[in-house]
């Protein structure tokens, strides 16, 4: 899947740079990132763009509502979601939004339409994707009517017509051959001639619907757009000044790892780093594409790069990695008779019915525990059907720590007044499980 390039000089400088939610936030935040761009203002880039600040848990509730019932909460929080939109562009080009500003308007008002009446599809994972998917359209329409603003030439584009995918909403799978295709024949050219501006997150089906690729899902759309493009490189810009062994607002101390290998930050991500989303490295990694992380708080900073580094020369630090509202299930036979490879199978295939991914799991030969990240309607399916035919013990609001790289004998300082539900070793990671 080599895409050959013609003229070697246009692809030799192409980037993607992901902006995030925090990146353009607010007014100044977005200014901020037109000031970054204009670094780069020689190379061809590709900008794949998050939706607002925490607009995609603002866009979450007003699904939820409508698919409850309640129209009259969901447009509340809809007109929430538009009246902080309406303040970044009036604080980004003024006043007088006429020219450009029907755009974003329209997007609103499809949206607005959406939920006019109770939902009649009961399909809640596609529905989520339906209304959930607009915070990056309406958040790139933003930011290229800005950059327009300043003299920034670019071209807004939409995600789904490269990003073609499976119909597994929410977690959609990633159609290689005709989004290689179309990326490389339609959206190469366009990004070789001017400043190209998409999205993150959203794709499109068979069908012609909307689906997303997981939430955080914007890292995966740059590096899928790098391997199809033949990126030079791809940058994710946050907000601290690289990859961290430890979220820094968790621990003190923690340090930055300039350089790392990609199959170290698989791992990391795998067990949870939220720095890096979990399927972005596996394109990068089959065509060697660097991945830098840079501030966009500091963009001087020169950041950490993930790319093929020898593990010899790596930096064996340990890495302190947090994933918050998780629930512990406890499962053990109602008929006092060993957990088998029957029971398991059971479990594991009501998992695999309502997508939920389990973090850790142990087993014994009277029980069987798993930790996953909590969500209401899917446990709310799922407990249900456990209980039929298992003892269940639940318990809520519990957090996982994975020490990566742990080289220490005993129990870290953070958890010793906490109470531990589960504790798991391997060679060299750490795993516990704790209110």
């Amino acid at each position: 899947m080599k895409i050959s390039c013609i003229n070697t000089y246009l692809c030799s400088f192409m980037k993607v740079f992901k902006f995030g939610g925090a990146s353009v936030k607010d007014a100044e935040a977005v200014k901020n990132v037109g000031k970054i761009l204009q670094k780069f203002s020689g190379d061809k880039l590709l900008i794949v763009i998050s939706a607002m600040g925490k607009t995609t848990n603002a866009l979450e509730r007003v699904m939820n509502e409508w698919y409850d019932g309640k129209l009259e909460e969901a447009h509340r929080e809809l007109a929430e979601i538009k009246n902080f939109h309406n303040k970044i562009i009036g604080d980004l080009v003024g006043g007088d939004l006429q020219n450009n500003y029907h755009d974003v308007d329209n997007l609103f008002i499809e949206l607005e339409c959406n939920i006019e009446n109770a939902p009649v599809n009961k399909d809640y994972n596609f529905l989520y994707d339906q209304i959930v998917g607009y915070g990056e359209l309406i958040s790139t329409k933003i930011v290229s009517i800005y950059l327009q603003s300043i003299k920034m030439e670019n071209r807004w584009l939409d995600a789904r017509n490269f990003i073609q995918t499976s119909s597994d909403y929410r977690e959609a799978k990633i159609n290689w051959d005709p989004t290689l295709d179309l990326i490389s024949k339609k959206l190469l050219p366009l990004v070789n001639r001017q400043l190209v501006i998409t999205q993150g997150f959203i794709g499109r089906n068979e069908r012609n619907n909307t689906t997303t690729l997981g939430r955080e899902g914007s890292d995966y759309s740059a590096s899928i757009f790098a391997f199809c493009l033949d990126a030079e490189s791809v940058t994710i810009w946050k907000d601290v000044a690289g990859v961290m062994n430890v979220d820094p607002k968790r621990m003190s101390g923690a340090k930055i790892m300039r350089e790392i290998s990609f199959n170290k930050a698989i791992e990391l991500a795998y067990y949870g780093a939220t720095i890096l989303h979990p399927k972005t490295m596996q394109p990068l990694l089959r065509k060697s594409i660097p991945l830098y992380v840079r501030s966009f708080v500091d963009p001087d900073e020169k950041g950490s790069v993930i790319r093929k580094v020898d593990k010899t020369k790596e930096e064996n630090i340990t890495c302190y990695i947090f994933k918050d509202d998780q629930i512990l299930l406890r499962l053990s036979s109602k008929d006092f008779s060993f957990i088998v490879e029957s029971h398991l199978s059971s479990i594991f295939s009501m998992l695999a019915q309502l997508n939920i991914q389990v973090n850790v799991m142990q087993n014994s030969a009277i029980s069987f525990s798993f930790c996953a990240t909590y969500d209401e309607r899917k446990f709310a399916t799922l407990i249900p059907q456990l209980k039929e035919f298992f003892i269940l013990e639940i318990f809520k609001d519990l957090t996982l720590i994975t020490l990566h790289n742990f080289k220490g004998n005993e129990l870290p300082d953070i958890l010793k007044d906490k109470k531990i539900l589960i504790e798991q070793h391997s060679k060299n990671v750490v795993q516990y499980v704790y209110q």
